[in-house]
């Protein structure tokens, strides 16, 4: 058949060719509902919830491009309850990660589920620091609940299935697509109260969450740094723009709705909470010479006047106390837990 024939035979049948390509549609659609149903049959954790469900999260139905279903593997009684979201750097500092396992690890404490991404650095130092505190917490993907991306995290996708949830708008096996990780931004802070980023660069795709946050109406947060390092460009960013600058848990928890700040506060939440008492720390001296950046030990030396053999014995100290940590050209402070 030449190209001519093959166009009078598609001018004299346009609605059987129609109508068979809606049939391929229509049994193509019912194959994949079959794999879904298929699929939350398969354990007692698996549940598909689409808009009409008394567990589709409130606050994400109030935004504009709410997803239609969400695959969730896990307790999703948390899905309905108060949550801050946590966001960062993929290849965060170890001073990074430690803030966010700090502050997660606080929400924790205070019954806040906590959000992330399940993503490298800020994210699982997030979730980490939740399950740590034994506390609740919440992945959204950019894949099928299914896949384990990336693959360091597989102890951690089981952890956050106990204690947690994982949600996706994504069918059960799908890959990890770039494409993808950008969309469920939207969804990580459609389903939170506020988004915290931590550590991010002007070109960090928390930048993505942050804006999705601001547009939504959520709160917005932002952790400073140092201003000698490009680590936090985006967080100063975010605050020239108007997200809080924050310092410690409770500057959070005093812009959280009013009945949800009320119960927090009467946990005993003070304005000073996760602040240093340099009053109880060893070595003030010494620890007052290292920075919350790499700090070289000839500058440690010289800042804190004392003898290089005894800095030595000190910073062993102090690092198996958890109040500094070597990292490569010399050493940087960490928060208290």
């Amino acid at each position: 058949m030449d190209v001519q024939q093959l166009r009078q035979r598609l001018e004299h049948e346009p609605q059987s060719i129609a109508a068979r390509l809606q049939a391929s549609h229509i049994v193509a659609a019912k194959q994949k509902v079959e794999l879904a149903l298929s699929w939350q049959d398969a354990a007692a954790n698996h549940v598909i919830i689409t808009q009409n469900s008394p567990f589709y999260p409130p606050l994400l139905k109030q935004i504009d491009d709410a997803p239609t279903v969400l695959f969730c593997k896990g307790d999703i009684d948390i899905l309905v309850a108060p949550s801050v979201a946590i966001v960062g750097s993929r290849d965060a500092s170890r001073n990074g990660l430690q803030q966010a396992y700090d502050f997660a690890a606080q929400m924790a404490g205070l019954g806040i589920v906590v959000i992330s991404g399940m993503a490298a650095g800020i994210d699982g130092a997030a979730h980490q620091g939740s399950l740590a505190a034994g506390g609740r917490t919440l992945g959204v993907l950019g894949t099928g609940v299914e896949q384990v991306y990336p693959k360091r995290h597989r102890n951690l996708f089981r952890d956050v299935i106990d204690s947690g949830c994982l949600v996706s708008e994504f069918w059960p096996d799908v890959k990890p697509f770039s494409g993808n990780f950008p969309k469920r931004n939207r969804i990580i802070s459609g389903l939170a109260l506020g988004t915290l980023v931590i550590e991010a660069r002007r070109k960090s795709g928390s930048l993505i969450t942050a804006r999705l946050a601001s547009e939504q109406g959520r709160e917005v947060f932002a952790l400073p740094g140092s201003l000698l390092a490009g680590d936090h460009q985006g967080c100063h960013d975010l605050i020239k723009n108007g997200a809080k600058l924050v310092e410690n848990i409770a500057d959070i928890v005093e812009e959280l709705p009013p009945l949800l700040r009320a119960h927090l506060e009467s946990l005993a939440i003070e304005p000073h909470l996760a602040k240093e008492d340099s009053s109880e720390l060893p070595f003030k001296s010494l620890l007052a010479s290292v920075g919350y950046e790499t700090t070289a030990i000839d500058v440690v030396v010289a800042n804190s006047g004392i003898a290089l053999d005894l800095v030595l014995e000190q910073l062993l100290e102090l690092e198996l106390q958890g109040l500094v940590a070597a990292v490569p050209g010399g050493y940087v402070r960490l928060k208290r837990s």
